[in-house]
């Protein structure tokens, strides 16, 4: 029978990556495939013969964790090669193991293959986020076609039908399913421009855009109400309550932007900030009610202005998802305690400041761009909730005598 293994063989330069490799022993021979993916001395458990995770999150964890589930879709390729050859029933060498692991390696317009290189090349560029998503649409797809590999010609608008419905029989919502669809049609028109099929077109029957999501707006009311309530003896809950307040102050920004705030962005009465999502400069002025939220706050060491990171030692988005969190799942606390029935997050916040704006007649251009929205249409659709609200308000009005 057939012995596969993960391997790994050090660099013999100091501080090199070394190189990991599959050992496959059929018989008495002994044949050895690299792997695509490279990783340090210090990373690799001789004695348990796998990769280690870091305990503590980081992005080195947030590398290597991906780095362990692109090897081992190498090495489930491998054992399904092995499988194959042994219920072919026929005497096979290694050698003939080795070929068609090669061979699936160089199929033009695999698919598999192509994402993963967009992983790796995401991962080298440090844009470890958006490795993440590629990661989970690869591991979505793949779970879809049961492992089995295929090239970018034989996609069509059927499997992308049976690939929306797949996943809408396990109780994704539109939204998700879109999610994972845009990725796979940014991958494949990347193939396209790279000649490796024609354009099909197979996107064009299934959802790719984005639904309308739940109201998640409270009134200028209630965030009086949530910003007056007394928290003196729940500092965690005080804390939570005042980024959810400083986020409004500063017209819905996002968390992610509010943690990565440096001091040296406030200058001369103005806050500048590029959003992390789009890239855009933005300007806000700042106001007594920032400043009164930026008092209540525990001087932080580090350059960022917002107590969310706190240590600069490479953990610094994982202590941001963290907090994140924490954040989150106190504000629900903060909502009860003001009698709010909502499941209150951050995002309320951003659609609050926008809702209360469109109530005091702010045109839509004026909010669009304080959103830091590429296009009014997207400022739209936070704002479609406002106007089924006043038409079902318009409605109860009508129907009240009947």
């Amino acid at each position: 029978m057939a012995s596969i293994k993960l391997k790994f063989r050090p660099s013999a330069c100091k501080g090199k990556e070394g190189t990991l490799f599959f050992q496959l022993i059929q018989g008495r021979t002994v044949r050895r495939m690299r792997s695509k993916f490279r990783i340090f001395n210090e990373e690799w458990d001789s004695a348990a013969g796998q990769i280690v995770l870091p305990q503590h999150p980081s992005p080195q964890a947030d590398r290597l964790s991906l780095i362990r589930s692109n090897v081992e879709l190498e090495l489930r390729v491998l054992e399904d090669i092995v499988a194959d050859l042994d219920l072919d029933g026929d005497a096979w060498d290694a050698d003939e193991a080795v070929e068609r692991f090669m061979m699936s390696r160089r199929i033009d317009g695999s698919v598999f293959h192509f994402m993963e290189n967009q992983i790796q090349r995401k991962l080298k560029l440090g844009r470890l986020r958006s490795a993440e998503t590629y990661q989970t649409t690869l591991n979505s797809f793949m779970g879809f076609r049961k492992g089995v590999d295929l090239t970018f010609s034989m996609i069509d608008s059927a499997m992308m039908q049976l690939y929306e419905a797949a996943m809408r029989s396990r109780g994704l919502s539109r939204n998700t399913t879109s999610f994972y669809m845009r990725i796979m049609r940014t991958n494949y028109r990347m193939a396209v421009e790279e000649g490796l099929t024609d354009d099909k077109r197979p996107f064009r029957h299934v959802y790719c855009g984005i639904d309308k999501t739940v109201k998640r707006s409270i009134t200028f009311a209630d965030i009086k109400r949530i910003k007056d309530l007394d928290l003196s003896q729940r500092p965690v809950m005080a804390f939570a309550r005042d980024m959810f307040i400083f986020s409004f102050c500063t017209r819905g920004m996002s968390f992610v932007d509010m943690a990565y705030l440096r001091k040296a962005d406030l200058k001369n009465g103005y806050l500048t900030y590029r959003r992390k999502k789009t890239g855009q400069l933005l300007t806000i002025e700042w106001t007594r009610q920032m400043q009164e939220v930026m008092d209540k706050c525990s001087t932080c060491a580090t350059q960022y202005l917002l107590p969310i990171i706190v240590r600069e030692d490479g953990s610094e988005r994982r202590q941001y998802q963290n907090m994140m969190l924490k954040v989150n799942r106190n504000l629900k606390k903060v909502a009860a305690m003001a009698g709010l029935s909502v499941p209150l997050t951050l995002y309320y916040s951003r659609h609050s400041w926008a809702t209360i704006a469109r109530y005091n007649a702010v045109p839509l251009s004026v909010i669009s761009e304080g959103l830091g929205h590429d296009s009014e249409a997207t400022t739209q659709i936070y704002l479609d909730s406002i106007q089924s609200c006043e038409v079902d308000k318009a409605n109860r009005k009508i129907l009240r005598n009947l």
